[in-house]
C-alpha cells in the first residue's frame, strides 16, 4: 500500500513526472509548469503579432497563516509575479470560510485586508469566489495574480548560469518568524516577550513583499534569475533555483543573514532556519560584473543585501560551506513550520 504524503509540498520527483505528463502544447505558453517555476508566462497574441508584452499568471493558497490572511494572499502571489521581472496588475481570490465561525465581521475584515494591500501595490482586485465550506477550521484563500512584462525584460526562473553571484535581500526567515509568533507565541514562555512581539510584526517590518526588491534589482543590472523562497525555506529555494537551471551552487552558510528573532524562535522550537518558510527574502542570480551595482542599488533603497554564494557547473554539486565543514545543500521534504501544525 502506498504511504501517504506528509504536510507540505508534493515531492519534487512526483511533481516533475506530472509536469512532463501534462506539458502544455499551446505555442503561446512561454514558461509552463516546472520545478522552480513559480509563475506561468504567456504571450498575449500569436507569435507574428507586433505586441511585445507577456502575461504572467500565478496562483498560491494561504493555509498556514490565519491572522491577516488577506495581506498574505496578495503579497505571496505578487512576489512570484515580480520574480519574473513583471509588474503585478490584477488579483482574484477564492475565499473558503469555516462553517461554524464565519460572520459578517470576519468576511469584511479579510476583504479589507485584500483591498488595502492591493491599493498599496497598485493592483486591481478584479474577481474571485467566496463560500462557507464544510471541513475547515480556519479561513483559506487561494489567490490568483496576473501581471505583465515586456519580452526583453522577462527574467526566466531557469536563467541562472555558472559564474553568477547569488544575492539575498533582507534575511531569513521573515514569513516563518511572523507565523510562529502569531500562531504559537503564547506558548513560547521561554522566549523573551519583547522578541516575540517584534516577530509578530515581521509581516510588515521587514515585510514579506519582494516586489520592490525585484523592481530595483532588474533596473540596476543583469539579473539572470530571481526566486522567492517560500515553503522549505531558503535551502529549498536554492535547490529549486539550481534544479530549474540545471546548475550547481556553492553557498557560504556564514554569509546567510538570519534574523535574531528567527534564530531565537527556531532554537526554542528545535527548527532549522534554513528550512523555514521564507517569503520576504529575494534570492537572485546576477551576472558577476553587475553584482556590485545591484547590491548598491538595493542598499541605497534601504534593502539590506548579502552575497551568499555563486552558481557553478552542475557536476560541481550543490554545497553548503561553513568554517571547517562542507556538506550537501540540505533539502527539506516539508517546511519546518509544518511540524508545528501536525
Amino acid at each position: 500500500m502506498n504511504a501517504s504524503y506528509p504536510l507540505g509540498k508534493l515531492p519534487p520527483e512526483h511533481l516533475a513526472r506530472i509536469f512532463e505528463r501534462y506539458a502544455p502544447s499551446d505555442e503561446r505558453v512561454v514558461l509552463g509548469p516546472g520545478i522552480g517555476h513559480d509563475a506561468a508566462v504567456l504571450s498575449f497574441c500569436e507569435r507574428d503579432s507586433s505586441l511585445d508584452t507577456y502575461l504572467v499568471a500565478k496562483t498560491d493558497p494561504i493555509t498556514f497563516a490565519s491572522e491577516e490572511i488577506g495581506w498574505y494572499a496578495v503579497h505571496v502571489n505578487a512576489n512570484d509575479v515580480a520574480c519574473t521581472g513583471a509588474t503585478p496588475r490584477w488579483f482574484l481570490a477564492t475565499l473558503l470560510l469555516p462553517q461554524e465561525s464565519t460572520d459578517q465581521a470576519l468576511v469584511d475584515e479579510i476583504f479589507d485586508q485584500i483591498a488595502q494591500t492591493c491599493d498599496q501595490l497598485n493592483i486591481a482586485l478584479v474577481g474571485g469566489h467566496t463560500e462557507i465550506t464544510h471541513g475547515f477550521d480556519r479561513p483559506v484563500i487561494a489567490g490568483f495574480m496576473l501581471g505583465e512584462v515586456a519580452q526583453d525584460a522577462f527574467v526566466r526562473p531557469d536563467g541562472a548560469r555558472p559564474g553568477d553571484i547569488l544575492l539575498l535581500t533582507k534575511g531569513v526567515a521573515v514569513e516563518g518568524t511572523a507565523i510562529i509568533a502569531r500562531e504559537k507565541g503564547d506558548d513560547l514562555q521561554q522566549v523573551d516577550a519583547a522578541l516575540v512581539e517584534r516577530s509578530r510584526d515581521f509581516l510588515h517590518r521587514p515585510g514579506i513583499s519582494v516586489v520592490r526588491d525585484a523592481a530595483i534589482a532588474v533596473k540596476a543590472g543583469d539579473v539572470h534569475a530571481m526566486h522567492d523562497p517560500t515553503e522549505g525555506g531558503l535551502a529549498t529555494g536554492l535547490w529549486e533555483l539550481a534544479e530549474a537551471a540545471q546548475v550547481g551552487l556553492t553557498v557560504n552558510e556564514a554569509a546567510i543573514p538570519v534574523f535574531e528573532e528567527t534564530a531565537a524562535l527556531c532554537e526554542a522550537l528545535d527548527l532549522d532556519p534554513l528550512g523555514l518558510i521564507a517569503s520576504g527574502a529575494l534570492l537572485l542570480a546576477v551576472a558577476p560584473g553587475d553584482a556590485n551595482d545591484v547590491c548598491t542599488a538595493l542598499e541605497e533603497s534601504g534593502i539590506t543585501t548579502a552575497r551568499i554564494g555563486r552558481v557553478v557547473a552542475r557536476d560541481e554539486g550543490r554545497k553548503l560551506h561553513s568554517p571547517g565543514r562542507e556538506r550537501p545543500l540540505p533539502r527539506f521534504e516539508r517546511d519546518e513550520i509544518a511540524r508545528l501544525f501536525e
